[in-house]
């Protein structure tokens, strides 16, 4: 099979499961006859109609609200923000209802709230963010960030099929830059397991979406110049976090090096750093390291960009400090 784009794996993933169940239907700002944004939903409307690919007025919580009141009648929208920053505006009804709609009342809400996410794309503040760790602390919510052509598809099927509101962040920066052959048959990724992206034995990354490859990047030079086998966690879900994996991937290294492209700060970050010492402390031979972006609005200004989100360089230099210590 041709390789195709992450973003053309998640069209792929639409497609087919809109074609596999009627219940499943896209809603979103321009995402009928323009194709969305950034085209993943071009030739959806042309394939099942208007009244399953809808285009919306510009209301992210009018149109999460809509999506949550179709989840319980049996449907199982999927929600498309047209850049994911906006999805502080449904902030509210995500947290306040959504998530507590099954707890709360046992109403059924099986839907998908997708969008571009992330920088190193000279986006600004408004198009640039990563407000993942907003949600993960939310019960009732799973969050999703993959960082490969196969998990955005396999994990987009898996989305739409769980039976809880699933919020999938797609890194614009990887849409048209990574690609990867799609396995054949119906290709879904378990929601909550991790990956192994790089075997190693000396010091482990765990990461996720775009810095994944800046990782990769990282343990190659790594591996190149000082000898070192550097072990990179893809973590894919965000919540559930796959405790197993990074504890196995802990007690093999005994180094890590947590990293990711949101803020430092409040950032998921923490509460994996956190976890490594409740359950894992005996079997660190460093203290665990993160690299983050800064505490600061992305800059418009490629040189500011490059200077506040980690970097290849940045992750060399946080593994050299572990590997010595």
């Amino acid at each position: 099979m041709a390789e195709i784009t992450y973003l053309e794996a998640i069209r792929e993933a639409l497609f087919e499961e809109m074609a596999r169940d009627e219940n499943v239907f896209c809603l979103g700002e321009d995402i009928g006859a323009f194709g969305g944004a950034f085209k993943v939903t071009e030739g959806l409307m042309a394939r099942f109609g208007e009244s399953r690919v809808i285009d919306t007025p510009i209301s992210e919580i009018g149109i999460v609200g809509a999506a949550a009141g179709a989840a319980h009648m049996g449907m199982r929208p999927v929600v498309e923000m047209q850049f994911i920053d906006f999805i502080a505006n449904a902030y509210d009804i995500l947290t306040n209802y959504v998530a507590t709609a099954r707890y709360r009342a046992f109403l059924p809400c099986p839907m998908v709230v997708r969008g571009p996410s992330g920088g190193y794309v000279r986006g600004g503040p408004f198009h640039s963010q990563n407000p993942e760790a907003g949600f993960v602390h939310t019960p009732g919510l799973k969050v999703v960030y993959p960082s490969t052509a196969e998990d955005a598809k396999g994990l987009m099927k898996a989305a739409i099929r769980d039976e809880d509101c699933v919020l999938f962040f797609e890194h614009k920066y990887l849409y048209r830059r990574v690609k990867g052959v799609m396995p054949a048959g119906d290709h879904v990724v378990p929601i909550g397991k991790a990956r192994v992206a790089r075997e190693g034995t000396d010091v482990s990354v765990i990461t996720y979406a775009a810095t994944v490859h800046k990782a990769l990047e990282a343990a190659e030079q790594l591996q190149a110049e000082d000898g070192l086998s550097v072990e990179v966690i893809d973590l894919r879900t965000l919540a559930p976090l796959d405790d197993e994996a990074i504890v196995a991937t802990v007690r093999k290294t005994n180094r890590v090096l947590v990293l990711h492209e949101d803020t430092r700060t409040g950032g998921i970050a923490g509460e994996i750093t956190a976890r490594i010492s409740e359950s894992c402390f005996e079997w660190l031979d460093a203290p665990v390291l993160r690299v983050t972006a800064h505490d600061i609005p992305l800059p418009y200004a490629p040189q500011l960009e490059d200077f506040v989100l980690p970097q290849t360089p940045d992750v060399v230099r946080a593994i050299r400090r572990l590997a010595a210590y």
